[in-house]
């Protein structure tokens, strides 16, 4: 199979060896996403939730790329500074992503670039025709 590489400016620009996403015609694979502003590329907040939110913004705006949605996510990966922090990361898979939900992995990490709280990857589905 073929693969395409997916890019949106409505998603912080891959910057390196890696794309936004790629996909092989039936399913997306979002690199992992932190919380960067895509138009100024400042990081958004200092709190679990505003990150997280963005984090969940720009993940989205891969999929919408793709042509697809987060409600078509087969799997989500979470990397966290802090486990503390896992029951906001709940609240807000739960407000933005539907039932059925999604396979999950949530990691405590040490440290992520530019010392952020949070950073998420999808797999996602294609074509929900």
């Amino acid at each position: 199979m073929k693969r395409h590489t997916i890019e949106t400016d409505r998603a912080p620009a891959a910057i390196g060896t890696y794309s936004q996403a790629i996909s092989d015609g039936h399913t997306l694979y979002v690199s992992g996403q932190i919380p960067l502003v895509p138009s100024n590329g400042e990081l958004v907040g200092e709190d679990i939730a505003t990150q997280t939110q963005q984090v969940f913004d720009n993940l989205s705006a891969v999929a919408t790329a793709a042509g697809t949605s987060l409600d078509h996510t087969l799997k989500i990966t979470l990397f966290l500074t802090d486990l503390n922090h896992f029951a906001v990361i709940n609240d807000i898979m739960a407000a933005r992503l539907q039932e059925p939900y999604p396979a999950r992995a949530v990691v405590e990490v040490s440290r992520l670039p530019r010392d952020v709280l949070v950073e998420a990857d999808a797999i996602v589905l294609l074509n929900q025709d």
